[in-house]
């Protein structure tokens, strides 16, 4: 597109997408004019060479307002849809007045620069096309995994206005003894990291992906009837720091597992064995527990929201980055308040952890290698036979 102030303009579609979700805007150069005084006239193909007649369509991020105030005095805008309402009183990384009433550190809110990045994953992968899902998540990992205060897994969905707040739980974290300690505790998360085997949380952009479901024992639930337990796994795919998601197998399930198991004959069972026998055990849920790396959340929530991005993925936003968690052990180092130098870490929560740690791959995964290396897993037991 060419944009001569002096002698040269342009007339532009301007194309709104029709998706209530879809943020972006299109614009088509469709032909090049001369502008003489308040006039325009047509140039003549062979006299064209200023301006480049090639049909390109360019998404840009801003409002209609501020693509006039980039054109010249003589440029011809013609605006073919109704923008979305979210759009129509500011810029893409405003947050509609609604939804900015949700935002605080208090119980059931979230924090500013959570939703402002998670908005802007979300909108930057409808503008390259790969998300029509009007519904997008966010994670608060500095806050405490305490489900009665009103969670720290955030369900957005702006076409409807609705915004929901949920329990998750943080990765675990290992102690490996007399080497290294990057263990969390269930209430707060103080090591992060992306390394393979470390049971640690990594934050970042993610997309929802496949979902795989696997059988994984019956417990029973009355003195003479036994459920099938199955759990689904949602897949996430990542980017930058999180690009070894799939790798690590990270995802997000609900939290609970059958624990205490035993083997029980049931040759008639389609999850049996070779030898007729099924995992028997009790179902624990750990929804204000602690996950291998993974988001987990209570079983229902777990149904709904897997059931939200089936055949249909969003962006998932999980706070901190590795440079928000280098940033406040910094400061917190230096004596200094992390709200008073501009960043965010949930209050409560680094009182309780002093300062946060980012564990990087690269240091990392060498020494768990070398521990399992110095520490083989003893052989496993047989499970034994149910009484």
């Amino acid at each position: 597109m060419c944009i001569n102030t002096s002698s040269f303009c342009v007339v532009v579609r301007i194309s709104f997408s029709k998706a209530a979700h879809n943020y972006g805007f299109r614009i088509r150069a469709h032909d090049s004019r001369a502008c003489w005084g308040q006039a325009c006239r047509h140039i003549p193909p062979h006299r064209s060479n200023a301006c480049n007649r090639r049909s390109n369509s360019v998404r840009l991020r801003y409002a209609p307002r501020s693509i006039v105030r980039m054109l010249s005095l003589c440029s011809v805008a013609i605006v073919t849809a109704t923008a979305p309402p979210s759009f129509a009183a500011g810029q893409q990384s405003d947050i509609p007045a609604w939804l900015a009433a949700h935002l605080g550190q208090g119980d059931g809110q979230v924090a500013r620069p959570v939703l402002q990045r998670a908005r802007a994953l979300y909108m930057r992968k409808v503008s390259e096309g790969k998300v029509s899902n009007p519904c997008y998540f966010a994670m608060d990992a500095t806050r405490p995994n305490d489900p009665v205060d009103g969670g720290r897994f955030y369900i957005v969905c702006e076409a409807t206005q609705t915004f929901r707040v949920v329990s998750s739980g943080h990765g675990s974290g290992r102690d490996l003894k007399g080497v290294a300690n990057f263990g969390n505790g269930r209430m707060c998360a103080k090591n992060f990291g992306n390394a393979m085997d470390s049971n640690l949380t990594t934050g970042g952009s993610y997309m929802t992906e496949e979902t795989k479901t696997t059988f994984k024992g019956y417990y029973r639930s009355s003195q003479t009837k036994n459920m099938a337990f199955l759990r689904s796994f949602l897949q996430f795919d990542g980017e930058g720091e999180t690009a070894n998601a799939r790798q690590r197998a990270i995802g997000g399930h609900a939290a609970a597992k059958v624990a205490g198991i035993c083997m029980k004959k049931d040759p008639q069972s389609p999850y049996a064995n070779r030898d007729g026998y099924v995992p028997l055990g009790k179902l624990v849920e750990y929804a204000g527990g602690r996950s291998d790396g993974c988001t987990s959340w209570s079983a229902s929530d777990a149904n709904q929201i897997i059931s939200m991005v089936k055949d249909n993925p969003t962006t998932l936003y999980i706070y901190p980055e590795s440079a928000d968690i280098n940033a406040v052990a910094k400061t917190v180092a230096a004596g200094r308040s992390a709200a008073q130098a501009g960043l965010y870490w949930n209050d409560s929560c680094l009182k309780e952890i002093g300062a946060p740690k980012f564990w990087p791959k690269e240091t990392l995964e060498p020494v768990i290698v070398q521990y399992k290396k110095d520490h083989p897993a003893p052989p496993a037991r047989p499970i034994p036979i149910c009484e």
